[in-house]
């Protein structure tokens, strides 16, 4: 089992994750931002891993540090638990509809942070969560899980539908780059540098 267990304490955050990167779907999340804790679901389901996220931040100032956190610890848990990456397939894609919305993600184990984000939103906020925050999270991942991500929004009208076709994208592609390549050997890296 590939697993990883993160606290990252700051005085504006204090995050504890959990994540089994061979899991079942299984999630729990207690972060006081319910919005966030239903698409970090999205990428347990769909990603079948076993994610647990415990988080008090300032959220009597905005969801910001706590959202940005959250992605920034999450991405360091994937670090841990994905190892030197030897024998898995590095690369992974999705494209996933959510009734209009349709998103794409694709994903590479490079080693290097890097992100593209175009995600036309058609509204600032869902409920009271700013959807600006949504790169903020997946920018905080990509940074400290060392991954290339693209991520696109190729339609979509209701933001909801836009966040959450582009979660449970997320959570495809991370499982297909995350799982063992049965065509190569477990020793084998995926690049002719020899390291990732």
């Amino acid at each position: 089992m590939r697993k990883a267990d993160v606290n990252r304490n700051t005085l504006e955050t204090q995050i504890s994750v959990s994540l089994n990167l061979d899991g079942e779907g299984h999630g729990e999340f207690d972060t006081g931002l319910p919005f966030l804790d239903h698409m970090v679901d999205q990428i347990a389901r769909h990603g079948v891993m076993n994610i647990r996220v415990k988080a008090q931040g300032d959220l009597q100032i905005d969801a910001h540090h706590t959202v940005e956190d959250i992605g920034i610890t999450l991405g360091q848990a994937f670090a841990r638990a994905i190892g030197d990456k030897k024998g898995v397939r590095r690369y992974g894609y999705a494209y996933v509809p959510l009734d209009e919305a349709l998103s794409r993600v694709v994903i590479d184990l490079s080693g290097r942070p890097m992100m593209t984000y175009d995600v036309p939103f058609t509204r600032d906020k869902i409920g009271d969560f700013d959807v600006e925050l949504v790169r903020e999270f997946f920018q905080g991942f990509v940074n400290h899980a060392a991954i290339t991500l693209h991520m696109d929004n190729l339609r979509g009208v209701n933001s909801h539908h836009q966040a959450e076709s582009l979660f449970k994208a997320f959570g495809r592609a991370l499982r297909m780059a995350a799982e063992f390549d049965p065509r190569i050997s477990s020793q084998a890296m995926p690049s002719t540098k020899g390291s990732l």
